[in-house]
C-alpha cells in the first residue's frame, strides 16, 4: 500500500491481532462521547490494549472517552471496540480520525457500528432518545479520502446508500419504537449558533454533532456495512432553556 496512513493501518492491524490474540474479528464499533459504559454490555473482553500503544493511534482528550482498543466475544463472533475517537477539531487530519475505522475493516470486520452523542435539531427528539442514523450532512469541508486517502477509481465512494436499511431493520426488531434521523456533521469544537441550527433545519438535518460523518466515509470505502446511532444528549441552540455544555452531554 505504500507510504501514508495506509502503512500505519497495516501496522496497526498487525499490532492489534498480535496483542489481543485474536487473529481475526467480525463486526468494529466506536463508540462516542459518553458511550465507554456501554462497552461491558456488548460481549466478553478477551483482551485490550492502549490505542497509543498501536501505530498510528492519537490518543483521545476530549472528557468521555477512552484511550482503549478491545477485542469481545459476542453471541454472533468477535467485535473490536475503539473506545475512544478523535475529532479534527483537536487538531487532527481526517486520516488520523478514521484510522479506528480502517484498522478495523483490515482485521477482517465487514459491518461497523459507529455511536456518538448528538444536539436534537428536529422537534420532538428528546434528551435520552436514541435514533438510527440513515444519512448525513457532511459539513465539514473535509474528507478521509482526500490526499493519499484513496487513489484511482476507489475514491470516488458511492454514498447513496452509506448507512444500511437492512442493520436499522435488525436493530428495529431489538427496539421497534427507534426512529431514523438525518445527522449533520460540522467542524467544531463551538456548538453551534441558534441562526445555524435553524439553516440545518432548512437543510433537512435532524442532529447535529462534530463526528461520525468520517468515520462512515472511511467505512464505505472500505466496503464495510454501517449502522450509525445518535443519543440525543441536549436540544440544539435555541430550542431549549439551558444553554449548551460538555459535561452536560457527556452525563
Amino acid at each position: 500500500m505504500g507510504d501514508g496512513p495506509w502503512s500505519l493501518v497495516e501496522a496497526a492491524a498487525t499490532a492489534v491481532g498480535e496483542r489481543t490474540g485474536v487473529a481475526a474479528h467480525e463486526v468494529a464499533v466506536v463508540l462516542g462521547s459518553g458511550w465507554v459504559p456501554a462497552a461491558d454490555r456488548i460481549g466478553e473482553t478477551v483482551a485490550e490494549v492502549r490505542a497509543v500503544d498501536l501505530p498510528g493511534f492519537a490518543t483521545p482528550v476530549v472528557a468521555g472517552h477512552a484511550d482503549v482498543v478491545r477485542s469481545v466475544r459476542t453471541e454472533g463472533g468477535r467485535a473490536v471496540l475503539v473506545m475512544g475517537r478523535v475529532h479534527a477539531y483537536e487538531g487532527h487530519d481526517p486520516a488520523t480520525v478514521v484510522h479506528g475505522v480502517r484498522v478495523a475493516a483490515r482485521t477482517g470486520c465487514r459491518a461497523l457500528v459507529v455511536t456518538n452523542a448528538a444536539g436534537a435539531v428536529r422537534h420532538g427528539l428528546p434528551v435520552g432518545r436514541p435514533v438510527l442514523v440513515a444519512d448525513h450532512l457532511n459539513l465539514t469541508g473535509r474528507s478521509p479520502l482526500e490526499g493519499d486517502g484513496a487513489t484511482g477509481s476507489e475514491r470516488f465512494v458511492d454514498l447513496t446508500d452509506a448507512y444500511s436499511a437492512r442493520l436499522r431493520a435488525v436493530a428495529r426488531e431489538v427496539d421497534p419504537s427507534l426512529v431514523d434521523g438525518v445527522y449533520a456533521g460540522v467542524g467544531g469544537p463551538q456548538y453551534e449558533t441558534p441562526a445555524e441550527i435553524r439553516m440545518l433545519q432548512q437543510l433537512g438535518a435532524d442532529l447535529v454533532g462534530m463526528s461520525t460523518v468520517h468515520e462512515v466515509i472511511a467505512a464505505r470505502h472500505a466496503g464495510l456495512e454501517v449502522l450509525a446511532i445518535s443519543l440525543v444528549t441536549n436540544l440544539a441552540a435555541g430550542l431549549g432553556d439551558a444553554g449548551l455544555d460538555h459535561a452536560a452531554v457527556v452525563d
